[in-house]
């Protein structure tokens, strides 16, 4: 079967249409007024270390704890800050930046290579 929308297309549409922010400038971000940094990976994922002070709204979740019309609202959506979205290794938060875009957010990056390059490069994790 070959689908008419497959991930690869997926990528790059979001890719296009989003912004990706390096480690090394998601490192020297970390911990500034303005920015939140958010972990969009699975409980499983997390539990296995985090960037440190960051929210978890797993990626299925995402629509729901980004509006602030939805029960399960989380507020730091209405923050105001810079959202920094990350998973294992770039691909699910490139998604998810896109879907917060489409959604109106305007002021969302994900990190290149995610939390497997977030430790590489020796970022403060908990």
């Amino acid at each position: 079967m070959e689908l008419k929308h497959g991930f690869k297309k997926m990528l790059a549409e979001a890719n296009a249409a989003i912004e990706t922010v390096s480690v090394q400038d998601a490192i020297a971000a970390h911990g500034e007024p303005g920015y939140t940094f958010i972990d969009i990976r699975e409980s499983e994922e997390r539990a296995k270390g985090t960037i440190a002070g960051s929210v978890h709204v797993p990626r299925g979740f995402l629509e729901f704890r980004a509006d602030p019309e939805s029960q399960m609202h989380n507020p730091a959506f209405s923050s105001g800050n810079r959202l920094v979205l990350f998973c294992a290794s770039g691909g699910r938060s490139a998604l998810a930046a896109k879907t917060l875009v489409d959604m109106g957010f305007e002021d969302v990056c994900h990190i290149a290579g995610g939390m497997a390059a977030w430790a590489e490069a020796g970022g403060p994790s908990e």
